[in-house]
């Protein structure tokens, strides 16, 4: 017997491969001689730069870059040798959060306010990987702090904006922030970083939210991030704006209203056109660079799972990614998980054959999420499982 762990991680307790090691500890316990395989899962969002950079090996820098207020942050991203279908070719990747650069938890609350947050400190993680040789890139977009449609990103790159009297504009702190959107008048990306011609964006971005209008970044995200209802639409007004201006200054077509533009306060806009960067569901993503399919076909029975299973679990999470694509190889999937919401119908879990929760007795929620309660918990629940299907297949 042969099993692929494919476990997201148990926020606040577990990464996706400690979830993976443990529920594998259970196997060997019920089966000595079964195989498996443990494989990083995620689904773009936090997690994601050590899930992959773990599971493949990598390494993790820890740089110094601009955060979203100003004040100077230490950044953590991973670079990875990922393998490519030709033999013996790998590709230098660099899989980065923005969320470590411009995350809304790195503001105190009283300061949340995205007429002055920036995501400069996005740019200078990108130009750090670019130094580092990466020219692949894997970016999970969420928990943004800022509304300011990157550009402090791409002035960090190289991209300059002017006013309407030819001047460049640089922010009042030497990097823009959202206000600076109402003084673009023309953009030039003549001394962008060269280098970013020779890179591919693959952006995990699990929002449809375009940039504009009533579902847009400023409406819908930007009262979470200290935007006033008064501010609402004047931020839309200077976005729109904008997007005129990148239209005549790009001289290409360019659409506000794309799926997923709006994500991380129009990050997802400015990745789409400036650096000609793929938005994509974050599981979809991890689960074609990491090559699940490649285990899973090996794999006899599937195992995957994550912290809480409620109604977003349906909702394209990563667990759910891989049990469709499982089930594409008519392979049996069971599902380990912390534990389940009262409000989940239980009745309906696509793909799945079978869940557990993992917590074994009455306990208070931190005592379930001690790290080393949640392996024995993991582990035991595992080892249960397995035991019954090895006395069903020796019947």
């Amino acid at each position: 017997m042969k099993v692929l762990f494919a476990i997201d991680k148990m926020k606040g307790c577990l990464t996706s491969l400690e979830c993976g090691e443990a529920a594998a500890l259970g196997l060997k316990r019920a089966i000595p001689d079964a195989e498996y395989v443990v494989r990083p899962l995620a689904d773009g969002g936090e997690g994601t730069v050590r899930a992959i950079t773990l599971g493949f090996d990598g390494v993790f820098k820890n740089v110094q870059v601009t955060g979203p207020i100003g004040v100077k942050v230490y950044s953590e991203y991973g670079i990875v040798e990922i393998p490519q279908d030709e033999p013996d070719k790998t590709v230098k990747t660099a899989i980065i959060e923005i969320s470590s650069a411009a995350g809304l938890n790195l503001v105190p609350e009283i300061e949340r306010d995205p007429l002055k947050t920036t995501t400069y400190g996005v740019g200078e993680l990108i130009n750090h990987a670019i130094d580092e040789g990466c020219r692949n890139f894997i970016i999970g977009l969420g928990g943004s702090a800022t509304n300011d449609v990157g550009i402090g990103m791409l002035q960090a790159l190289g991209v300059k904006f002017y006013d309407e009297k030819g001047n460049v504009i640089v922010g009042d702190n030497h990097y823009l922030t959202g206000s600076d959107l109402e003084f673009i008048d023309s953009i030039s990306v003549d001394d962008m970083n060269p280098a970013i011609s020779e890179c591919s964006f693959r952006i995990a971005c699990d929002v449809q939210n375009p940039l504009l209008g009533e579902n847009g970044a400023s409406a819908i995200y930007g009262p979470q991030k200290g935007l006033f209802d008064s501010e609402i639409e004047l931020m839309d007004q200077w976005m729109n704006k904008y997007t005129l201006t990148a239209y005549e200054s790009l001289n290409k077509l360019v659409d506000p209203l794309y799926p997923g533009c709006g994500a991380a306060g129009g990050l997802g806009f400015a990745f789409k056109y400036f650096l000609n960067g793929n938005l994509e569901a974050g599981n979809k993503i991890v689960m074609e660079e990491t090559n699940i399919k490649k285990y899973m076909s090996d794999a006899d029975i599937i195992v995957t799972g994550e912290g809480l299973l409620d109604e977003q679990t349906l909702n394209g999470k990563a667990p759910m990614g891989i049990a469709h694509i499982a089930k594409v190889f008519n392979k049996p999937v069971i599902a380990l998980v912390g534990s389940v919401s009262a409000r989940f119908d239980g009745d309906i879990l696509p793909d799945v054959d079978a869940y557990f929760p993992v917590i074994r007795r009455s306990c208070t929620v931190n005592e379930a999420m001690a790290p080393a309660t949640a392996r024995m918990n993991i582990a035991a629940t595992c080892e249960q499982v397995f035991r019954l299907i090895d006395t069903f297949n020796n019947m």
